[in-house]
């Protein structure tokens, strides 16, 4: 009878996410909200217990107040995640707070659907208000 598979892949650290690659752009029209709508299918980082890669389509939305987020910023930023040990419900989180930290929207709402796996589909969101004391 075949024996358990025991193995795990590794996994980079959390302090390998590239925040400094992200980049914004003046919103020259700051005095009407407009809702900028971000989305890829191509998320992925890894499952820090079993190394296993998660895959997810990413949305991103937000209102900027006075910064856009660089579009081609963003996919490098993104991708620094692929080979990151991090937990689906903490990436979520960690997107969130390292762009609202870039461009510091008037609100912004990032959500994860991910792939189904075990039989189990996981979708995880998270939202930021630059009025709230919950930052």
């Amino acid at each position: 009878m075949p024996q358990p598979l025991d193995e795990r892949y590794d996994t980079q650290s959390v302090e390998t996410i590239d925040v400094q690659v992200l980049e914004t752009f003046p919103y020259e029209y700051p005095g009407r909200d407009v809702v900028i709508n971000i989305d890829t299918d191509e998320f992925t980082a890894v499952c820090p217990w079993s190394g296993l890669p998660d895959f997810a389509t990413l949305k991103i939305n937000y209102i900027p107040d006075k910064q856009i987020i660089e579009l081609r910023s963003l996919k490098y930023y993104l991708m620094s995640y692929r080979n990151v040990g991090i937990l689906q419900e903490h990436a979520v989180n960690r997107i969130l707070e390292d762009l609202a930290a870039s461009c510091k929207p008037k609100w912004m709402q990032v959500i994860a659907d991910y792939k189904v796996r075990g039989g189990i589909h996981t979708k995880t969101s998270v939202e930021y208000s630059g009025k709230s004391k919950n930052k």
